[in-house]
């Protein structure tokens, strides 16, 4: 990662204290995704470490995963795949449930979104607890899907999410 990239996101996100609870500091990408050449550079940024990796699909987390997976999955040459909260999908669906920093949760592909076989890269905006990651690991493979990695924006190492994803190869562009 490039230093240039690196301070580029720095002064495209803000820290919100106390957000969505007391305790939490949601890191607020809006600024970032508001300038074209920070989006630019960080939709670069996400695809670049798996250009060569034949990528059929970017499963997305939902909602800022979208918001950085589908322009990845252009760069790639992919499909996007959303996963999403439980519920909002109208076909059939693989749930997994997993616990995060300020509670519990459920997310959900549908069951044929992915075809069995294909390469998947997981994108998402932050990895806290490692928990939405890890469970979009299991549903890629439930579905049949073969991981590749997982990229993300920033990564906050002092959650320790890295520790629930041991196989997957994951690159974040900074590091908190």
């Amino acid at each position: 990662m490039t230093t240039d990239l690196i301070a580029l996101i720095d002064r495209h996100v803000r820290d919100i204290p106390d957000y969505p609870q007391p305790g939490v500091v949601f890191k607020d990408i809006t600024p970032l995704l508001g300038d074209h050449a920070a989006l630019t550079a960080t939709v670069r940024g996400l695809a670049d470490p798996f250009r060569d990796e034949r990528i059929d699909y970017v499963v997305g987390l939902e909602a800022r995963g979208f918001i950085f997976g589908t322009p990845v999955a252009l760069e790639l040459g992919a499909g996007f795949v959303p996963l999403r909260k439980a519920g909002k999908l109208p076909a059939r669906t693989l749930s997994q449930s997993y616990d995060l920093e300020y509670g519990t949760a459920t997310v959900e592909i549908h069951a044929d979104a992915i075809t069995p076989g294909s390469r998947v890269l997981i994108v998402d905006d932050v990895l806290a607890t490692g928990g939405t990651g890890h469970a979009a690991v299991e549903l890629v493979r439930r579905a049949g899907g073969n991981v590749v990695g997982l990229s993300v924006l920033m990564e906050l190492g002092f959650l320790k999410g890295r520790e629930r994803l041991p196989d997957v190869e994951l690159r974040a562009l900074i590091a908190l």
